[in-house]
């Protein structure tokens, strides 16, 4: 039985954060926020969250949101600055053989790209793909959404599972020249870091103006 995660108290608000690695966590947010951490790449981040829910659940204690935030690849959005996700697609996933277009889920009914409702104000939003792979260079161009990363679609599908509405935000960390090394990632995250955190902030400020309302209100 997994352990039930700490979840943090905002605007009156049971918030869990979710996040993949400790690099993504610097100092900033570490002053605003405890997320639970998944590990790297969709299948961790889908066995890891449900677990956490799951147990969650058991302790009558579900969240009123789920934020998946952390670092992204982009070739066209600014390096280091934060965007919310407007829409999150599966860019893995290809039955294409069996009539279905690349990255619907045969027999799920979603659709290729799925889009996120709650929004936070004065923060931009951009499409992100979830896959796998790290994306570089040429891998790109059969890419259609703006981003990339390894988790989100993973961690929107178990908060549908429960019932829990999600919001994603993504700190550009490469994209604009191929990443060759580990450095060619970290180079930027103490400023996804900070603006990360700001963003915490200006939701925070949204969940008081009521964008997110707890179930039943």
């Amino acid at each position: 039985m997994h352990t039930a995660p700490a979840m943090d108290k905002i605007s009156g608000h049971d918030v869990l954060f979710v996040m993949a690695v400790d690099a993504e966590y610097g100092p900033h947010l570490r002053r605003r926020i405890s997320p639970l951490m998944t590990g790297v790449g969709p299948i961790e981040a889908a066995v890891v969250l449900t677990g956490a829910l799951a147990a969650l659940r058991h302790a009558d204690r579900l969240p009123d949101l789920v934020v998946s935030l952390g670092s992204a690849g982009s070739p066209s959005l600014a390096q280091a600055q934060v965007y919310q996700v407007g829409a999150v697609e599966y860019r893995d996933m290809d039955a294409s053989a069996l009539g279905y277009a690349k990255g619907e889920t045969s027999f799920l009914q979603l659709p290729v790209r799925v889009p996120l409702p709650h929004r936070i104000p004065d923060l931009p939003a951009a499409s992100l793909a979830t896959g796998g792979s790290v994306v570089s260079g040429a891998a790109y161009d059969g890419i259609e959404a703006e981003m990339v990363d390894m988790e989100t679609f993973a961690i929107l599908r178990a908060c549908q599972s429960f019932g829990i509405p999600m919001i994603g935000l993504r700190g550009i960390s490469d994209g604009v020249s191929e990443v060759r090394q580990l450095s060619d990632w970290t180079q930027y995250l103490h400023l996804v870091d900070e603006r990360l955190a700001e963003a915490v902030d200006l939701l925070a400020q949204a969940l008081e103006r009521g964008l997110i309302s707890k179930p039943g209100v």
